[in-house]
């Protein structure tokens, strides 16, 4: 699991840059999926299809994401009237033309957050509560030695008063140690299953056009 210097993520012409005036970028982090130019699809399809992951850190990771829930929903922190477009506004209504124009991509595992935009190395979703306006960025960035390509996920937040300071201060810990540890070890986990199904998914495929023939 590797951080990535919040200076590399913010010197990289990424369009969410033109969005997220006056929010904090959290945490940036390499995601284990190694490809080529064109790989980024696949990992947008991965992250928008659920698959139940495994391990202690994981089972750690749902049980406090439920809590989480619990708790908002005891305290009305996730109420529609504190979400996106009731409390704060979308963060579409920040696009140029030519990304309001572009598809907005599929929806994430988790329906809280609305995509905002899918490019070609480029995909946003936002999320608001009572606690937090964020964005979550993926992007598909060339790696350092130029051998190939990697997957990069960006938190950008906007704690709402001192509430939503005090939420994510108590949260960072939680998110660093557990959530994000376990979340990336799935996706580098399913990448590499893909990989390994792919050859035999083509040479399916060349066989059953064979047959065809």
């Amino acid at each position: 699991m590797t951080t990535i210097p919040k200076r590399t993520h913010i010197d990289r012409p990424w369009r969410i840059h033109e969005l997220t005036g006056g929010f904090d970028l959290e945490d940036v982090w390499a995601l284990p999926t190694p490809g080529g130019p064109d790989d980024f699809p696949r990992l947008v399809a991965l992250l928008a299809n659920p698959a139940r992951a495994g391990g202690d850190r994981a089972r750690a990771a749902r049980m406090l994401w439920a809590t989480r829930m619990w708790i908002g929903a005891l305290l009305g922190w996730d109420g529609e009237d504190e979400g996106i477009g009731a409390r704060v506004p979308s963060l579409r209504g920040r696009m140029p033309a030519d990304l309001r124009a572009a598809p907005t991509g599929p929806p994430l595992a988790r329906p809280e957050f609305r995509p905002l935009y899918l490019l070609d190395d480029e995909y946003a979703a936002e999320i608001a509560n009572r606690t937090v306006h964020g964005v979550l960025h993926v992007g598909w960035a060339p790696d350092a030695d130029g051998g190939g390509f990697h997957g990069e996920m960006a938190v950008y937040v906007k704690p709402e008063g001192l509430l939503g300071h005090a939420y994510l201060a108590a949260i960072r810990p939680f998110r660093r140690l557990v959530v994000y540890p376990a979340m990336l070890r799935h996706i580098g986990e399913r990448w590499r299953a893909a990989e390994r199904d792919r050859p035999r998914a083509a040479y399916a495929g060349a066989r059953s056009s064979a047959r065809s023939s």
